[in-house]
């Protein structure tokens, strides 16, 4: 492994810590509302409060990361994970018993939010400064597949450790791996911009430069407009897979521990692949344009439909596993995602990963929220299948999104 994959490497493992602790209250979700008397609704403001933390400081912290650089900023990120999951433990005990449960568990919950705003921007700025753009997609990929890794170890690793230890023990240890990578952060210093990177953006710029931004054209727009749809969908197997079987398909914790540690199993092969194909694709006679389309208007559209079919479907196995197979193939584009927005973005990749992954966010923090409120008004079976529609019209987006264009024909024609 090449110095520069090492450090695409430890980004990967602080995406990992970081989707540990964003989702273990899903998993330690059922005993918390057992315990506090807390309803579905108001357990989906709490995932939702996550949300509005990261969405409102995901413009800042790209900005941020683009002034400081990747390991500054993701040392601050590390610690403050450890911290807010520390306080999440003791909802309910000592001074945080004042609050209240659920205002302390929003409260937190927003807090951890501001700290994981940076997580994907700063990765995606080490990944346009330390990689070669040819394999940009796949890099971001491999950072991406963080997402299953850390979604498919939380409900193993805090199922085991509430039903033996309690909810509390295991909402702390899923904190040690962030720990660690605050750890390898503050022990490293920030490589220098790889000359392949620099080049692509022009032999007469300076080494800092990557190139002139089209944050403004319609090709972004309609990027960001589609993450928001892919954010939408996205969120619902993150916060609402694991109680979903539970309390609608009727698992027993200990299978749905498993069976929800599915979907993000998959995730660790399909999104790495997503970005891989991307890479190809873009490569070969398609071209930049077309070659970074294929994967998310395939893979969105499919998502899209596969989770239409596994709300419909009465037999609670084929619904999970059509479901987990609808989750491959919507974390299957995080890739191209990315990729595309570091060709769009130019020199001000921090800012435009930033209000890209806010658009994310804005649909995230809805649908946590919404999801069960519409279960409430018009059933489980309807709502997902609501949030399939938007994933098939997250890949008709893509038709409008051209990062090989010129600025100016892009700026000018948005077909």
């Amino acid at each position: 492994m090449s110095s520069r994959w090492r450090w695409v490497a430890l980004l990967a493992a602080s995406a990992i810590a970081s989707y540990l602790v964003r989702v273990n209250i899903t998993v330690a979700g059922e005993p918390v509302m057992r315990e506090f008397g807390i309803s579905q609704v108001e357990m989906g403001r709490v995932f939702s409060a996550f949300v509005a933390g990261y969405a409102l400081c995901m413009i800042p912290a790209g900005a941020l990361a683009d002034r400081w650089g990747t390991r500054r900023v993701l040392l601050v990120a590390a610690v403050g994970w450890c911290a807010t999951t520390a306080l999440m433990s003791g909802v309910g005990l000592g001074p945080l018993a004042v609050l209240g449960v659920l205002p302390a568990l929003i409260a937190l919950r927003v807090l951890l939010g501001v700290f994981e705003a940076p997580t994907f921007t700063a990765a995606a700025l080490g990944v346009s400064r330390w990689v070669s753009p040819t394999v940009q997609g796949r890099a971001n990929g491999f950072v991406l597949a963080a997402i299953g890794v850390g979604s498919a170890a939380a409900p193993q690793l805090v199922t085991r450790l509430m039903t033996t230890y309690g909810w509390r023990t295991a909402m702390i240890a899923t904190a040690l791996p962030a720990l660690l990578v605050a750890i390898a952060w503050a022990m490293v210093r920030e490589p220098v911009p790889t000359r392949r990177a620099t080049a692509a953006a022009g032999a007469t710029r300076a080494p800092s430069s990557r190139g002139p931004s089209r944050i403004k054209s319609w090709s972004f727009a309609a990027l960001t407009a589609s993450y928001t749809l892919q954010g939408y969908v996205g969120y619902i197997f993150v916060f609402w897979f694991y109680l979903y079987l539970v309390q609608e398909r009727k698992f027993a914790l200990a299978q749905s521990a498993w069976v929800s540690s599915l979907p993000w199993v998959l995730t660790i092969v399909s999104i790495p692949l997503g970005g891989w194909i991307s890479d190809r694709l873009s490569a070969g006679r398609m071209g930049l344009t077309w070659g970074r389309r294929i994967v998310p208007i395939v893979m969105l559209c499919g998502g899209g439909v596969l989770l239409a079919i596994g709300a419909a479907t009465s037999n609670p196995w084929l619904a999970a596993i059509a479901l987990a197979v609808a989750t491959a193939s919507v974390m299957a584009v995080e890739g191209p995602f990315w990729a595309t927005m570091l060709t769009l973005a130019g020199e001000d990749a921090g800012t435009a990963g930033g209000i890209m992954n806010f658009g994310s966010n804005v649909g995230g923090f809805i649908s946590p929220a919404l999801t069960p409120q519409l279960a409430a008004w018009i059933g489980w079976e309807r709502a997902l299948q609501l949030a399939g529609l938007l994933g098939v019209i997250a890949g008709v987006l893509w038709l409008w999104v051209t990062p090989g264009a010129s600025p100016e024909r892009d700026a000018n024609d948005p077909h």
